[in-house]
């Protein structure tokens, strides 16, 4: 899972020079999308000790407290509809977390990321009027079809639930950080609704993950969890959008279902069959297509 904003403002030659300058956009960009789901693999070793809810408290709060240090957001000055924007923005951040993380906990993670895609997917189709954009869509849908597998038997449903669930939190996720991005400087924004989120995941995290979420091996795992699902991909992609435009970008993050599924063969040992992996294709090949959209919004995430 990455974030990043859309939309980000080119200040010029100097910017495109960064202290990644001389790594190209595309290299940018699919580092991030390695960063995210090499996280989430490391997050799966989690789930024995502390639970998904213990392992995604321990990602959002150790972001959060990142996050903080960076842009210091501040509450003071800010009317009540963006306080209740930055809300509504933590609670979708919250849920996409949970439920994705849930989900994970029930499916393959190339399964899951795959599932999870329809949310941006759907956002970046919605209000076309394009034919060609219905095309997307049966694409992605025959592929969601063949991962439930149904009638198969062999499929954790209420994993694919909750996958498709993280999914529609995603969607609104993207559409909370744009309008977020407009309202605060920065990434405060994004700050704040991180520590709304926190606050959100606290129960759920301490319910499952108790006191063994302060062992010192737990929070080194989660900080490098924290580092690799949030920190890094959001500094890679944000470096890539000042240099690609927002389709080329979005078509590249569509090879996320992809890469989530050679990390979580090489990672977890999670061995997907042909069924999985064709529709893990139809769906890569739906949100390529839908980016390369007029207006699409490029798929982020936390």
């Amino acid at each position: 899972m990455s974030t990043t904003g859309a939309g980000v403002a080119d200040s010029g030659t100097g910017a495109r020079r960064g202290a990644a300058g001389p790594v190209p956009s595309p290299v940018l960009v699919l580092g991030a999308v390695a960063s995210v789901q090499t996280g989430a693999s490391l997050a799966k070793s989690l789930f024995d000790q502390v639970g998904p809810g213990g392992t995604v408290l321990l990602r959002v709060l150790l972001a959060a407290v990142v996050l903080a240090a960076i842009w210091r957001p501040a509450l003071r000055g800010r009317t009540r509809s963006e306080l209740w924007l930055v809300f509504w923005f933590g609670l979708s951040l919250a849920g996409m977390n949970f439920a994705f993380y849930s989900a994970l906990d029930r499916i393959p993670l190339g399964v899951a990321v795959t599932l999870e895609f329809v949310g941006p997917l759907g956002v970046a189709v919605a209000g076309s009027r394009r034919a060609l954009d219905l095309l997307w869509v049966v694409l992605a849908g025959a592929g969601i079809v063949l991962l439930a597998d149904l009638g198969g038997g062999d499929t954790d449903m209420a994993g694919v639930a909750l996958a498709l669930l993280a999914g529609g939190f995603w969607a609104g996720y993207i559409v909370l950080s744009a309008r977020t991005g407009q309202a605060f400087p920065g990434g405060s924004g994004l700050s704040l609704a991180m520590i709304v989120a926190s606050a959100v995941l606290l129960p759920f995290g301490i319910a499952q993950g108790g006191a063994e979420l302060l062992e010192p091996a737990v929070l080194g795992v989660g900080l490098g969890v924290a580092m690799l699902s949030s920190a890094i991909p959001y500094s890679l992609e944000l470096e890539a959008l000042r240099r690609l435009p927002a389709r080329v970008f979005g078509v590249l993050m569509s090879l996320e279902p992809a890469m989530a599924t050679l990390a979580g063969f090489v990672v977890l040992g999670e061995v997907l069959g042909a069924r999985e992996i064709a529709a893990v294709g139809l769906v890569v090949v739906a949100s390529a297509g839908a980016a390369r959209s007029p207006g699409a919004t490029p798929p982020m995430r936390d």
